[in-house]
């Protein structure tokens, strides 16, 4: 894509170009390309009542045209219009075949919370009126164009793949309609905190304090979203640790390394996550 269109026209033009690879013809329903990326068609006009996405969304009209209903407001997405949904949220859905082809078709990118760059929701205000369209530029049509195919091309590129991914986000990371993106659950916040440092003696008070909240608001928040403070920090030292040992590491060090002291309380709580002792998991891994 070496020309940079500039008007809104030439630049839904030219992501549906880019992306034309990912066409379908005479079929219906989810096409999948790859894991977390697939393709919706519909051939008739449909409506999706009360849809709740379990991740965010970014999305591009392919063909045809997509209504999104939050309530009595409804907003119309033509072809070539890139859009995010968010999760959560409970949305009616019309999707509307092309007049000639007779085909409505959108390219559908789940987003998964480790996705997403340690960037900030920020300040950005949420779209006016609740808009789920992301205005284009140059740049984000090229980055949309080049994360799916990066994405579709499999496991081989999976160095490219994170990075194309981490650029399409960080360019939409000021577009007010894609802030749903951003908007990590109070578990995810957590998680993301306490793996810089996994030795140390975290604390429920100290973690509040680092996301800017009070104790009881962090634990209020983590039991409403099926969690605590104490499960979430031993699920990610468990996990970790498991690494380690798969990468080699001996079931002392990967205990020290993920702030157990005792290899006791360490064996003890390896097991409750999965159910096998550390020194066989440690073993299975040696040359």
């Amino acid at each position: 894509m070496t020309d940079r269109p500039s008007s809104p026209l030439a630049l839904r033009a030219a992501l549906l170009a880019g992306l034309a690879r990912f066409r379908r013809e005479g079929v219906a329903g989810t096409t999948p390309h790859a894991p977390g990326l697939f393709s919706y068609c519909a051939l008739t006009r449909e409506r999706l009542s009360s849809v709740r996405l379990p991740r965010p969304v970014v999305g591009i009209v392919l063909s045809g045209a997509k209504e999104v209903w939050r309530g009595e407001t409804a907003e119309r997405l033509s072809s070539g219009t890139l859009f995010v949904l968010p999760a959560e949220v409970d949305l009616d859905i019309v999707n509307e075949p092309a007049e000639g082809s007779g085909l409505y078709q959108s390219l559908v990118l789940e987003i998964a919370p480790e996705a997403v760059p340690d960037l900030d929701a920020g300040e950005t205000e949420p779209a006016a009126g609740g808009s789920v369209a992301v205005a284009l530029t140059a740049g984000l049509v090229e980055a949309t164009v080049h994360a799916a195919r990066a994405i579709e091309d499999g496991p081989a590129g999976a160095t490219v793949r994170t990075a194309r991914l981490a650029e399409l986000l960080a360019l939409l990371h000021d577009a007010p309609a894609a802030r749903p993106l951003f908007d990590l659950s109070v578990a995810e916040r957590v998680a993301r905190l306490v793996r810089g440092g996994l030795d140390r003696d975290w604390t429920a008070a100290e973690v509040a304090r680092r996301l800017a909240l009070s104790e009881s608001t962090l634990r209020r928040r983590l039991a409403a979203e099926g969690s605590t403070f104490s499960a979430l920090l031993r699920r990610e030292r468990m996990e970790a640790a498991r690494r380690l040992m798969a990468r080699g590491a001996a079931s002392g060090a990967a205990a020290l390394a993920v702030g157990y002291a005792s290899r006791t309380h360490f064996a003890r709580a390896f097991r409750a996550a999965f159910g096998g002792n550390p020194a066989q998991a440690a073993g299975r891994n040696a040359p």
